[in-house]
């Protein structure tokens, strides 16, 4: 079996989809200190949520998912972290590494497919350096840098080192051999790659190697080097039917997401609009939440898809930032009351229809909306795009697609949706 720990709900997702569609079976479950899961599946994720904690609050969190997955007996660890490094990066990375007693780990960041690329250590995004792409303005983890040694090795005590791109073009055996020399004097080894045929190198060569550490995308090419599985689809013994509209909830400001979401509103797709404004004192919060699942749940009743999604506007995303300062809380905060004022509108409308399917956007969106519908994880099912997939929920009778806010084309929401809908006819 293979172990993995991600950081976030969508992550989780994200490396998930990257195993089934090699024919592994493959489990979410979200993080409890008392989780006793069953060994039924070729790959078990545990999402720890993580990326936004306190780094003792992180580290402690995947150390304690590590000795889960250690007393499965997985052969292989995976720490799924963003493909950007962002987040508690060196905790979550140590956690692991103290709970298993290794000394070594392999890191892989790159993913050639969504724009990230590793070329002597340094990482871009989209052609763009880190440092100077979108998530240089990320509220929580501003990324400042794009040297990816130098951005781990400040929240690590273990030394880094790097193989780069001329050691992976020299093939498997040799950079095997490179990384190896590497680990004799470092505890992490990044690995550069700047397309997918580069991924399939790395994939050779750390095949044998027990923590591999990173994005997702070295994932897709690892079964390629590891035994074949040939596993039930979870969807076998499921019937999902639902005669209501899909939900789409979005909670992301990310340019992709308010791409895609102009994009959905652009074709007739109905749009309800949480005013964000309306968050933080306690009556304004509560008629606001019964106006968006009002307005909702007649439009899912009559069959429509909708979406739900917190106003993105620049001057209303700056006035509810505006408010939460004056009461003295930081960007995190404000942004979870966002992702809480959703779930809550998304349990009511899901009380009120018994709706089964529903498309969440946003990371943290993602994970909050889960908690609040008691889904205890999920069934990888099927790819809709690079690292997206859907999702048979454990806990509740639904089909569900969790996407990264910073992922997806412009029709992406498009695509879930009517995934969703071919999938319970």
């Amino acid at each position: 079996m293979i172990g993995v720990v991600a950081d976030d709900t969508t992550g989780a997702n994200d490396i998930g989809i990257m195993f089934s569609k090699n024919q592994y079976s493959v489990k979410i479950l979200t993080y409890n200190e008392n989780l006793n899961p069953e060994k039924d599946v070729d790959v078990l994720i545990i999402d720890t949520d993580s990326r936004l904690d306190p780094p003792q609050v992180s580290y402690d969190k995947v150390f304690k998912a590590t000795k889960i997955l250690q007393k499965m007996g997985c052969s292989m660890y995976y720490n799924k972290t963003c493909s950007v490094f962002r987040g508690n990066i060196g905790k979550e990375f140590d956690a692991m590494m103290d709970a298993l007693d290794e000394k070594f780990a392999v890191i892989s960041l790159a993913f050639p497919k969504n724009g990230r690329k590793t070329l002597y250590g340094i990482h871009t995004v989209y052609g763009k350096l880190l440092e100077n792409s979108e998530f240089a303005k990320d509220p929580v983890h501003p990324m400042k840098q794009s040297d990816l040694v130098a951005i781990l090795q400040e929240q690590t005590s273990r030394k880094v080192s790097l193989v780069n791109i001329d050691a992976v073009r020299q093939g498997a055996k040799y950079l095997q051999q490179a990384i190896e020399k590497s680990g004799k004097d470092s505890n992490y080894c990044i690995v550069d790659s700047e397309d997918q045929s580069d991924l399939k190198i790395v994939a050779e060569a750390v095949r044998d190697y027990r923590v591999l550490c990173g994005s997702s995308a070295i994932a897709e090419e690892l079964p390629n080097f590891l035994p074949p599985r040939q596993s039930e689809s979870a969807l076998a013994n499921a019937k999902i039917t639902d005669k209501n509209g899909v939900l789409v909830i979005s909670g992301s400001l990310t340019p992709q997401t308010r791409a895609q979401t102009a994009y959905l509103s652009s074709l007739g797709t109905p749009v309800v609009v949480l005013d964000s404004r309306k968050i933080f004192a306690d009556s304004e919060y509560k008629e606001e939440v019964k106006r968006v699942s009002k307005l909702a749940t007649s439009i899912l009743n009559d069959g429509k898809d909708v979406l739900v999604m917190a106003d993105n506007s620049d001057e209303v995303v700056l006035e509810t930032k505006g408010i939460g300062k004056k009461q003295n809380l930081d960007p995190l905060t404000v942004s979870k009351l966002v992702s809480a004022a959703l779930a809550d509108i998304t349990e009511i409308l899901v009380d009120h229809t018994g709706l089964k399917r529903l498309v969440v956007a946003g990371g943290d969106t993602s994970g909050t909306v889960c908690r609040k519908l008691g889904i205890q994880g999920n069934y990888v099912l099927r790819e809709i795009e690079t690292g997206l997939p859907s999702g048979l929920a454990i806990g509740r009778d639904m089909l569900i697609v969790l996407k990264s806010g910073s992922f997806g084309k412009e029709d992406f929401l498009l695509c879930a949706v009517e995934h969703l809908k071919e999938f319970s006819r």
